[in-house]
């Protein structure tokens, strides 16, 4: 992966992990947001892919497959800290 990618593949992770705190209520510093949405967009395509759905294609679909996947991953790290 050359450095322009990763450079965008993290600045994605960082919007998603943001949109993701702000519709679950909390958030972070940049580098939280930075590995949720990162984190988020594995878990996200994992969960289009097991459900048969289309991820979309694009930075639009890219960032709405790791805000799910984002959101999905608060509320399970939610339900841990409960525990």
């Amino acid at each position: 992966m050359d450095p322009i990618n990763l450079l965008i593949f993290l600045a994605i992770g960082a919007v998603a992990g943001w949109l993701a705190g702000l519709i679950m209520g909390g958030g972070g510093g940049l580098l939280s947001n930075i590995v949720i949405g990162v984190i988020g967009s594995f878990l996200g395509a994992f969960l289009f892919n097991y459900f048969g759905a289309s991820a979309g294609s694009g930075l639009v679909g890219t960032i709405i497959t790791a805000v799910v996947g984002a959101i999905v991953l608060i509320f399970l790290l939610r339900l841990i800290r409960k525990v």
